[in-house]
C-alpha cells in the first residue's frame, strides 16, 4: 500500500480527546475529517451529540456532520458506503482522509470487507448482535426485538442479553432485517494507520461529567424538547443516543432533571468503558495516554508516528 493511499483514524472513548488531536494532525499533514459517530451524523442534534463545533470546522473540513435527518432510516451500511465516498473525494484531490469518532461499528466498515448483503450466515448476525450489545449496551438489543416484535420483547428482561438476541435471530430471519456482518478481512483498498486516544479513568470521567454540563448549560433539553415538536420519538432510533434517552424520561415524568443529568453522566460513564473494550480489540492500535505523557508530548509522539 502506498503512502498517498493510507488512512489515519483516531478513535477512544467519549471525551478523550479525539476530536482536538484530529483537527492538530489535520491540519499538520494536510487532512480533512470523516465523522465516525452514530449521532454526530445527524441534523439538528447538535448540543448532545457533542459536534466539533463552528471554530473546529472552519479549522478542517469535516465530512459526515449534519448530513441525514433523524426521522430518516439509517445503518451501518450507508454510513460504510458514504464514508468511503468520502475517501476517495479526499484521496482525489492530493488529500490524506481521516477517520474521527468512537462508534466501533462504523469504524468495523471502513477497515474491514464487510458484507452487507442481508444474506450472512446465523453466526454471523449471532456475532453482530452480540457486539452491539457490547458496545451499545443490553438496551439497544432490546429494542432492537421492541420494534421487531413487541410481545416477545415485553416477555424478556433487556438484561438476559443471550435470550433477547436468541429471539432477535429469528424475527429478523424472518424480516429480512439483519444488514451487518462480522469482520471479515481487512479492506484492501486503502493502509491503515489507527491512533487509540485515552486517559486515566478518574480524568477520563471528570472530562465526561463536567462536559455533560456543559451540554446541559448549553440547552440540551432545549434542543430535545425542539426534536419532540419536529415529531421525533422515543422509538426513533435517533433519539436513543444517551443523552437523549434521559432527557426524554425526564419529559415523560420519569426522574426529576437533577436524576436525569446523573443518568447521562452515568450511562456516559459505561459507554466510555465499553467503547475501551472494543478498541482495544484492534492489536495494530497505537494507544496514546494522554494523563500520561500529557498534551504536547503525546502529539509530538503521534506525528513521529504518523512521520515514520
Amino acid at each position: 500500500m502506498t503512502d498517498d493511499r493510507r488512512i489515519i483514524a483516531v478513535a477512544g472513548p467519549t471525551a478523550s480527546g479525539k476530536t482536538e488531536y484530529a483537527i492538530k494532525i489535520a491540519e499538520a499533514v494536510g487532512g480533512e475529517i470523516i465523522s465516525c459517530d452514530s449521532m454526530q451524523i445527524y441534523k439538528f442534534m447538535d448540543i448532545g451529540s457533542a459536534k466539533p463545533t463552528s471554530e473546529e470546522r472552519a479549522r478542517v473540513k469535516h465530512w459526515l456532520v449534519d448530513e441525514i435527518d433523524p426521522r430518516e432510516e439509517f445503518s451501518v451500511a450507508l454510513y460504510r458506503d458514504l464514508a468511503k465516498g468520502c475517501i476517495e473525494d479526499i484521496f482525489s484531490r492530493g488529500k490524506i482522509p481521516m477517520i474521527c469518532g468512537g462508534t466501533g461499528l462504523y469504524l468495523n466498515s471502513l477497515l474491514y470487507d464487510m458484507d452487507f448483503s442481508g444474506t450472512e450466515k446465523d453466526e454471523e448476525l449471532r456475532q453482530t448482535l452480540m457486539d452491539e450489545a457490547e458496545l451499545f449496551g443490553p438496551e439497544f438489543v432490546h429494542k432492537k426485538l421492541e420494534a421487531i416484535d413487541p410481545a416477545k420483547a415485553s416477555a424478556i428482561h433487556p438484561n438476559n442479553v443471550k435470550k433477547v438476541i436468541r429471539a432477535l435471530e429469528g424475527a429478523m430471519r424472518g424480516t429480512g432485517v439483519g444488514d451487518l456482518s462480522k469482520l471479515r478481512e481487512k479492506t484492501s483498498d486503502y493502509g491503515v494507520l489507527l491512533i487509540g486516544i485515552n486517559r486515566d479513568r478518574a480524568e477520563l470521567y471528570d472530562r465526561i461529567n463536567h462536559r455533560v454540563d456543559i451540554m446541559v448549560s448549553e440547552g440540551l433539553f432545549e434542543e430535545v424538547e425542539s426534536l419532540l415538536e419536529m415529531g421525533l420519538q422515543e422509538e426513533d432510533i435517533s433519539m436513543k443516543g444517551i443523552g437523549y434517552k434521559e432527557v426524554i424520561a425526564y419529559f415523560d415524568g420519569l426522574c426529576t432533571k437533577e436524576e436525569a443529568i446523573d443518568n447521562i453522566k452515568k450511562n456516559t460513564r459505561h459507554f466510555a468503558r465499553r467503547q475501551m473494550t472494543w478498541f482495544r480489540r484492534y492489536e495494530d492500535m497505537h494507544w496514546f495516554n494522554i494523563s500520561e505523557l500529557g498534551e504536547e508530548e503525546a502529539f509530538d509522539r503521534m506525528m513521529d508516528l504518523i512521520n515514520e
